[in-house]
């Protein structure tokens, strides 16, 4: 047989097929085929991303020649910001990520070179809208905080090395419940949270630092968690972020809380100039590098205050 006898009766089985269905119109197959597909307002998977952040760089340079009244013959200070945010809120959703990056490095004719500043820290949260307001959640937060550079301890010009990259490192697991009236506030309360101390570096495990015992590269505890966060224009060119986190061992002088508490203040001057203002307070009472042989417990203080350059970042992205 023929291809080409094949072929017409192929075509013709095809047609006797489609005649036969009288209640499906060979005419409406196309327009059932093409025809647009209404998306529906209420789908849950539509993700609106808002996103930006903040970058700064300080710089300050001295120099002295012949000065009368004494001092450093060269001084050179960097400070840096980084802050990024990636942040989603939806109908029975939230979902907050940032990130913020300090460094700081000093450098002078009678010091040499030191950093005045290092830290990294990573957010993640999200969570299941709980009540008809949209203020309630019960949510997951994942936290991690250490440093980049190896950081010295100095008595007069000799210094001790006291840290290092991933040393200390924290990583914090938690389930509680977050309250956020606003978009740029928020309360979390956690009654179960995991947290995990790291001392990766093999020049300072040894040493028992940070609440980790001797010859160990970590230690963990479960206590309670409260975070506080809030971030927003102020005044008019003057910006204020701030975040207090709040932790209780519950097998370990739960009493004692330990408290991480940053200030950042941002002077807008024009479009890429701005004054900045930061406060850190740190107390965690399995730190003991302070008081006689370093065997107690200190609040820890940094302020620093800079002009320098500064570029917001913000966009919306829409998936």
């Amino acid at each position: 047989m023929s291809k080409h006898v094949l072929l017409f009766l192929f075509f013709l089985f095809l047609k006797l097929i489609v005649a036969a269905q009288d209640d499906i119109p060979v005419k409406v197959v196309p327009s059932q085929i093409f025809r647009s597909v209404k998306k529906d307002p209420n789908d849950t998977l539509k993700w609106n991303w808002r996103r930006g952040g903040i970058i700064n760089l300080n710089l300050a340079q001295g120099s002295l020649s012949n000065w009368a009244a004494g001092g450093d013959k060269f001084s050179l200070a960097i400070t840096s910001y980084i802050n990024y945010y990636l942040l989603n809120k939806g109908k029975k959703h939230t979902w907050d990520n940032s990130l913020d990056f300090n460094f700081g490095f000093l450098k002078t004719s009678s010091l040499g070179s030191r950093k005045n500043d290092d830290r990294i820290e990573v957010l993640s949260k999200y969570g299941l809208r709980l009540d008809t307001t949209n203020k309630i959640y019960i949510s997951g937060l994942f936290d991690f905080r250490s440093q980049l550079f190896d950081g010295y301890t100095y008595i007069g010009d000799s210094g001790t090395l006291s840290s290092s990259f991933l040393s200390p490192a924290y990583v914090l697991l938690s389930l509680g419940i977050d309250f956020k009236p606003k978009d740029y506030f928020s309360i979390f309360l956690s009654p179960l949270t995991q947290r995990t101390t790291f001392i990766m570096s093999n020049r300072l495990y040894k040493q028992g630092l940070y609440g980790v015992p001797p010859y160990h590269h970590s230690k963990s505890q479960i206590g309670a968690f409260a975070s506080i966060s809030f971030g927003k224009e102020i005044f008019k060119n003057v910006i204020y972020k701030t975040k207090m986190d709040l932790f209780s061992d519950y097998n370990h002088n739960p009493q004692n809380v330990d408290m991480y508490f940053t200030n950042f203040f941002n002077f807008k001057i024009n479009r890429f100039l701005s004054a900045t203002y930061s406060l850190d307070m740190i107390y965690d009472d399995d730190v003991r590098l302070f008081g006689k042989y370093g065997t107690s417990p200190a609040l820890q203080l940094k302020s620093m205050i800079g002009i320098g350059f500064s570029m917001p970042l913000s966009s919306v992205i829409t998936r």
